[in-house]
């Protein structure tokens, strides 16, 4: 019975292939197969009273990317301005996932916490309320949620 021996090297890239492939996966930000971020919510209008609201297609803005719609013009330019400032945190996940142990897991676009004048979004579905979670113990949460990020890159 002849044994096909395994060709190390070739073991080795194709092993070296996946690790770099689960690892650009663990890089990219929440954003749906054509790069829509926030399934479509405006980010600006997070920090308005009245928000968070959904953008329009023909208003947006593109960033490494990551595609934004706006509910105006005007949120549009604040937007391009200063994009750092209203992109969501932790890429888009829900903030208390990966504070909690670095999992992505997707969002409801409606919860939401501005802290320290930056966006974080939360999971909320079938009766599960992260954020409810996150604010039992947002200190520690968000200082996690941000080294766990930090460390995903």
């Amino acid at each position: 019975m002849n044994m096909i021996k395994p060709n190390t090297p070739v073991l080795a890239v194709l092993t070296l292939s996946i690790f770099v492939s689960l690892q650009s996966l663990a890089q990219q930000p929440n954003v749906d197969k054509k790069g829509l971020a926030i399934q479509g919510f405006d980010p600006v209008s997070y920090f308005a009273p009245n928000g968070p609201m959904k953008g329009i297609k023909e208003i947006q803005s593109s960033i490494k990317g990551r595609i934004y719609y706006f509910a105006s013009a005007k949120n549009k330019v604040a937007f391009d301005a200063n994009p750092t400032r209203y992109e969501p945190k932790c890429g888009g996940w829900c903030a208390y996932a990966i504070g909690l142990d670095a999992s992505q897991v997707k969002v409801n676009p409606k919860p939401f916490k501005i802290i320290d004048n930056r966006l974080y979004l939360f999971y909320d579905f079938f009766g599960i309320d992260t954020l409810e979670k996150w604010n039992e113990n947002e200190t520690d949460f968000k200082a996690k949620a941000e080294e766990n990020w930090i460390n995903l890159k």
